[in-house]
């Protein structure tokens, strides 16, 4: 097996540094340097020898530069001799635009894997490796010699909502119907029921709801969503299971990104007890605050890493 030297972008040295914590001491830290100009323009130089080595690369595709970066710094292993390359992806940006709904829309998640898709080949090949991603099928937008993988944090809500539950009953719930095959599948895990809730939409921005799937009278409502950004659907739907009898609501999600004032629209609204989500995106890192729990998922990328051979 190839020696692993990890490497990240610049918004991601923050996992980068929780992965090296808990890696075999075969793994390398990747070293670059990184300046920026007057102009806009960026400076990156690879200073570690990745020759003959797996290049490890993590960055999320959260805005137009990290994804660039990503990129560079790709393109920048596999041109220094870098046997083979993965590309840890923690969070895909644009994951909801993955098709065209109106005549004219860019389906930038598709346009996203396009572009890693024109990295040069390696002599062992490349993979992006994925973590719940919004729609399954994104992973086959990828093209040419790009092997995709996705991960599922399964675990990490299944181990969620039983610290949340804390021995209490309680019912596995999503937002919608578009997640409630997979939270049904974490119910029957959990061994507890499912919920979710059937929508009606009034306008391109407005929706309603109509009705609640299964009983959730006094019950512990524990709400899982892959991506909260605004917040608007998730407190609709707590409001709806709130409305509908709910003793107490959770909120799990995957990806916290909390654009705007999304977290502290969710943390005042009165209808969570408790929010939990992982360090996918950065900007869960910025908030210091009890509501929230952050949980990292090192331990799921490595995990990856020690299974799977090169």
């Amino acid at each position: 097996m190839a020696r692993k030297i990890l490497f990240c972008t610049q918004r991601y040295l923050y996992l980068k540094e929780r992965i090296l914590s808990l890696a075999p001491d075969d793994w390398e830290d990747g070293q670059m340097t990184i300046r920026d100009f007057p102009d806009g323009e960026h400076y990156h130089r690879i200073t570690s020898n990745v020759s003959g080595k797996e290049a490890v690369l993590i960055g999320g595709t959260i805005d137009d530069k990290e994804t660039l970066e990503l990129f560079d710094i790709a393109h920048g292993c596999i041109q220094n001799g870098a046997l083979c390359i993965s590309l840890v992806i923690p969070y895909f940006g644009y994951s909801t635009m993955e098709r065209a709904v109106k005549y004219g829309e860019i389906v930038k998640a598709k346009n996203r894997a396009i572009l890693f898709s024109a990295l040069p080949t390696t002599s062992l090949g490349a993979k992006v490796i994925l973590i719940d991603l919004h729609v399954d099928g994104i992973s086959y937008y990828f093209e040419s010699n790009i092997r995709p993988v996705h991960l599922y944090g399964k675990t990490f809500v299944r181990n969620a909502a039983l610290e949340i539950a804390r021995g209490r009953p309680f019912v596995m719930a999503s937002t919608d119907a578009g997640r409630a095959k997979w939270v049904e599948s974490l119910a029957n895990d959990l061994h507890v029921s499912a919920a979710f809730v059937f929508k009606k939409r009034l306008s391109g921005e407005e929706t309603d709801i109509t009705a609640i799937s299964a009983n959730v009278q006094d019950q512990l409502v524990i709400i899982y969503d892959d991506m909260i950004r605004t917040g608007g659907s998730l407190l609709q739907a707590a409001a709806a299971y709130r409305e509908a009898g709910a003793g107490s609501i959770a909120v799990i999600t995957t990806h916290g990104i909390f654009a705007g004032n999304g977290f502290e629209k969710i943390r005042n609204s009165g209808l969570v007890e408790k929010l939990v989500c992982t360090d996918t995106h950065p900007n869960a890192l910025q908030i210091s605050d009890p509501f929230l729990e952050v949980k990292s998922v090192a331990p799921l990328i490595l995990e990856y890493f020690q299974e799977v051979p090169v």
